[in-house]
């Protein structure tokens, strides 16, 4: 299969179900390999954040995406229509935090992207076939996924008190998605309004966007769409978190009582099996790419690459590379001579030096690209960095970067996440410059 964008510019106004704010939505091409990109065109830097399970932000009653002090909220929607349509590459541009709710649906995000005309472009589609299975759970709510040539969604929904219980399987394709799950609108419980609200969400709700359950009635401001709706809007709001994988996925999902904190509890699973499956066992987890496309890069192909040399490589191989993102790793050995002074008895790999690490992966990346041979990549500055876990002796680095923006092959800056395991160690925004031999600052 290949990949696919929409023909043309298109957009939609309206109110943001928790900011209460009108907004404007326009969706266009992106190009291949470009993934699914939201550019908050109200920011004077119009910064860009990418659909992520590194990127996820408040997870209550919506998903977010956040970067720094940049936010989208509300995603989840959009994104499933995206998903939905079988969209890979995507340019969204909006002018405020959220994107408007319209009427608590995916339906008119998916008559959108019809009327933006759906086209085929050269590059093959990447998938992550599940290869065993994989169980998430809270309490009473569980999502299980095995594999499956395809994606089936099977979901029971159900509330607190045990009413509207509501079971539905589905195969997801474009054809099932548009006529039995974009149209089903968002609900929610008449005794939790008033929480949400002193929490500061919903302040642009309204029956014209969604649902209201007050114990065995149903506050609409029209007939039900579908006798069993709630369980079809969960199953498109997991459609539309699974984009923060980042790869479509081949597997059925069994989904119980679901929620978005579930679901990306559930990705980032995906991504760690994902990893798994890629650098363990051998697996291809991206459908039928060609054997270059999953060779990693080598130290001897790296050390072509860039100019640095022990003992200030830090990166060791690379597992994944693409045009905009790549993913290498870094084993960390107690051998490793700063260990002596950085501490005495209790070992810790500084924090200066992942992001150093981030600046490496960052400069493989950008050298990689076609016409940058004999140019050097030059680390300008850092912001937004971030330290959460201590990283020590035995621990394995991965390191993932990808490319936010772009100017005439000269500058470049790029979102770097150094992570063990699951646990995120650190993170920053790095910016570069490309130059042949030295720059004036």
């Amino acid at each position: 299969m290949v990949q696919k964008t929409v023909q043309r510019r298109v957009g939609v106004r309206g109110r943001g179900i928790h900011t209460g704010q009108d907004v404007t939505v326009h969706i266009g091409p992106a190009e291949v390999n470009g993934g699914i990109v939201f550019r908050r065109v109200d920011l004077v830097d119009r910064r860009e954040l990418r659909p992520d399970i590194s990127n996820v932000g408040d997870l209550v009653r919506c998903t977010t995406l956040a970067n720094g002090d940049v936010r989208i909220n509300t995603v989840e929607h959009l994104l499933s229509a995206v998903a939905g349509l079988e969209i890979d590459n995507l340019l969204v541009e909006i002018d405020g935090e959220e994107p408007p709710v319209l009427d608590g649906s995916a339906k008119e995000y998916a008559n959108l992207i019809q009327q933006a005309g759906i086209v085929e472009q050269g590059g093959e589609r990447k998938e992550f076939v599940l290869a065993q299975p994989i169980c998430v759970s809270e309490g009473k709510r569980t999502i299980i996924a095995v594999p499956h040539d395809g994606l089936r969604i099977s979901c029971t929904s159900a509330d607190d008190r045990d009413l509207h219980t509501q079971h539905l399987s589905v195969d997801i394709t474009p054809e099932s998605y548009v006529s039995q799950i974009a149209p089903a609108r968002t609900f929610t419980i008449y005794e939790e309004v008033e929480g949400l609200l002193k929490m500061g969400k919903i302040r642009g709700g309204s029956l014209d966007s969604a649902i209201v359950i007050k114990g065995d009635k149903i506050l609409s401001k029209e007939p039900l769409r579908f006798r069993d709706e709630f369980v079809r809007h969960k199953i498109l709001d997991i459609i539309g978190d699974l984009t923060l994988l980042g790869v479509p996925l081949r597997a059925h999902i069994i989904a119980v009582r679901p929620g978005h904190a579930l679901n990306a509890k559930f990705v980032r699973e995906l991504r760690r099996r994902m990893d798994e499956q890629k650098v363990g066992d051998g697996a291809q987890p991206k459908g039928n790419s060609t054997a270059e496309e999953e060779t990693p890069m080598n130290i001897r192909q790296i050390l072509n690459l860039i100019p640095h040399r022990y003992p200030f490589l830090l990166v060791d191989r690379v597992l994944e590379i693409s045009e905009n993102r790549l993913l290498a790793l870094k084993n960390v050995s107690i051998n490793e001579q700063f260990f002596t002074g950085h501490f005495p008895g209790r070992p810790v790999f500084p924090g200066v030096l992942q992001i150093e690490a981030m600046a490496q992966a960052a400069g493989i990346m950008v050298m990689n690209h076609a016409g940058m041979a004999g140019k050097l990549a030059f680390f300008m500055s850092c912001d937004r960095v971030k330290f959460r876990r201590i990283v020590e002796p035995g621990d394995q680095l991965h390191i993932e970067v990808k490319l936010l923006r772009q100017r005439a092959k000269k500058v470049a800056v790029v979102d770097g996440q150094c992570r063990v395991g699951r646990q995120i160690a650190s993170s920053a925004e790095l910016m570069f410059i490309m130059a042949d031999d030295a720059v004036d600052y």
